[in-house]
Parts: structure tokens; sequence; C-alpha cells
């Protein structure tokens, strides 16, 4: 354990360099206001994305689910910290994707993120943190409780907000017009 002291300072590596890669993007810290919120509950809001939480950030504990099942897989002999680490470089370095140019208008043109300008730093990093409690969650948990988890944070995202990561990375990969519409109508007018 004692040799393992350097795998503390990786998480902290990587979050840095995610931060760094966000700023050179263009990515604001606190958003376009420059203030720091904790929640943001409105999805179709100039907000969303930009606050420490959102109903999004569910969406990145089942990601932490799904890693920590992945690298069970993957990985079944290395210790769960290792595991825990290599889930945090690969979360960190989807936030620097999703906030790309190139996603960022993918988002745009095939999901309901109509308005979407990207994450602020303060919420990337935040959806590192949500992955995370995600991830240590199911090394707790017996695996019909994690897949219970993920079933019930999808369920209640898409009754709740009409989107999840499942119709999320369907809209990316694939986009269905039947389903934008179906979301779409969800969206408050004015």
């Amino acid at each position: 354990m004692k040799s393992d002291r350097w795998l503390l300072a990786l998480p902290v590596v990587f979050l840095a360099g995610m931060i760094g890669a966000e700023v050179w993007m263009g990515r604001l810290p606190f958003g376009p206001d420059g203030h720091f919120g904790w929640w943001e509950s409105n999805i179709y809001s100039s907000e969303q994305s930009q606050r420490f939480a959102d109903p999004y950030s569910f969406s990145h504990i089942v990601h932490g689910l799904l890693f920590y099942a992945l690298l069970a897989f993957l990985a079944r002999r290395a210790p769960v910290r290792y595991r825990l680490v290599a889930a945090i470089a690969l979360e960190a370095g989807w936030e620097v994707l999703e906030n790309s140019p190139v996603v960022i208008n993918r988002y745009r043109a095939a999901t309901i993120a109509l308005g979407y300008d990207g994450d602020s730093v303060l919420n990337s990093a935040s959806d590192v943190l949500m992955m995370a409690l995600g991830f240590l969650a199911a090394a707790r948990l017996r695996p019909w409780a994690s897949v219970a988890l993920a079933v019930t944070l999808e369920l209640g995202m898409l009754l709740l907000m009409r989107d999840n990561l499942t119709l999320n990375v369907l809209m990316l990969v694939y986009p269905l017009e039947a389903v934008r519409q179906w979301q779409l109508a969800a969206r408050p007018s004015g």
C-alpha cells in the first residue's frame, strides 16, 4: 500500500489535465454568468451543465456503475483502487471530448440540447466526481443492486425529463426523429 501512494496523485493529474484542456478550448469556470451554483434543475435552461450538479449528474453516476462492471471484467485481478483511477481517466477523457466543438455541435444537431454550449469546468469536474461515486457504490453493492440502481436512475430520468444516458447515447449515435419529437413535446413553451 505504501508503494501505491503515487496512485493518489493520478486522479489529481487527470483532473488538472481535463481542466487545462477545457480552459484551452474556451470553457468557462462557472458558466457565462460567472457565478457558482450548486444545482440547476431545468434541463432547458441556459444554466444547464453550468452549475455543480444538474439532472444529468445522475447519468454520470450510471457511468460509474458501468465503468465498474467493465473494468471488473477487463481487469479482474487489478485492485479496485487501480480500476477507480482508470475510470477517472476515462471519465476525464470523455469530459474533454464531450466539450469539444465537434461533440457540442452534434448534441445541438441530434438531441434535445438545442442551445447546448458545453459544460462549465465546474460541471465537468462534478461529472467526474459523480462517476466516482457511482463506481464506489458499485464496488460496495452486490451486482444485482448495481443493476437495480442503474435501471432506477435511468427510468427516473426518463420519467422526469424524457432523457437519460441510454437515450443520450442513442441520439448521438443514431438519432431517431420520433424520439426527438417525443422528447421535445415536454419542452416548456416560451
